[in-house]
């Protein structure tokens, strides 16, 4: 789209919000999936969702690394669509957590010695696709919002970054992209997934910690995961269902 135009578009939503309750703007800001999809794919056929099992995470950040290109990241290192974290449970004292850029290169040495640590594990962390997401039901302009596959996605055409959704976001998710002034996340690679292949999180993770899949398909990987699994998911009390399940969750993890 030309640059012109989406500085007009984004100006005039910003003074309709002056004048206007977010709400009455909602309907005829007509935001279709299939704009973000392969020709001929049709989101009402499918419902995505990802696993991702703790005990088989290495923290080697190589999915870390596949997002940033496969998405062109911002390079500066506080930018991420996932990232890993390490948690380190002492035998005394508070549980340390920590994600040196964003787990991308990996982990040096932990801040106690190992003789002090009673375990430690990664991880990976990333947009939960909420069923419920309180990021779509704050937008003002609409242009949060979730498809008919089950994938939340933005719109930059009508992202005004006003930042509500990140603040919204119970998972610390998004970010405000420095250059397009928009606000960015991950998309499970919707570019990808609508062509029939694997987020580059899951193609790049080398002891397949990462699952993804059709969740109403009971023979994907995904309905494996969940079928064979004890499931957990962050943060459940929010009650915003996310759609990004974890096996072998560990209760010291926020």
């Amino acid at each position: 789209m030309d640059n012109n135009n989406t500085q007009d578009r984004r100006s005039f939503i910003k003074t309709c919000l002056k004048v206007l309750p977010a709400a009455t703007l909602i309907p005829f800001l007509s935001i279709d999936a299939k704009a973000f999809a392969e020709e001929g794919y049709n989101p009402e056929d499918h419902n995505y969702a990802m696993g991702i099992d703790v005990h088989k995470c290495i923290g080697c950040g190589r999915c870390v690394r596949a997002c940033k290109n496969e998405n062109n990241v911002p390079d500066e290192p506080f930018y991420f669509r996932t990232w890993i974290e390490r948690y380190i449970i002492p035998f005394e004292g508070e549980t340390i957590v920590d994600s040196p850029d964003g787990g991308i290169n990996g982990f040096g040495d932990a801040a106690v010695p190992e003789d002090a640590m009673m375990r430690t594990f990664f991880v990976p962390k990333i947009c939960n696709h909420c069923a419920k997401p309180p990021c779509v039901q704050v937008c003002p302009v609409g242009a949060t919002f979730t498809s008919r596959d089950g994938v939340v996605l933005v719109d930059n055409d009508y992202c005004i970054g006003c930042r509500y959704c990140i603040q919204a976001c119970p998972y610390g998710a998004r970010y405000l992209n420095p250059y397009t002034r928009t606000v960015d996340k991950c998309t499970f690679c919707y570019h990808r997934i609508t062509k029939g292949l694997l987020p580059a999180c899951v193609e790049a993770c080398p002891t397949q910690a990462r699952v993804f899949g059709e969740i109403t398909d009971k023979s994907t990987p995904i309905s494996y995961f969940r079928r064979f699994n004890e499931i957990q998911v962050l943060k459940p009390a929010l009650n915003t269902e996310p759609k990004v399940f974890y096996a072998h969750l560990d209760g010291e993890v926020r």
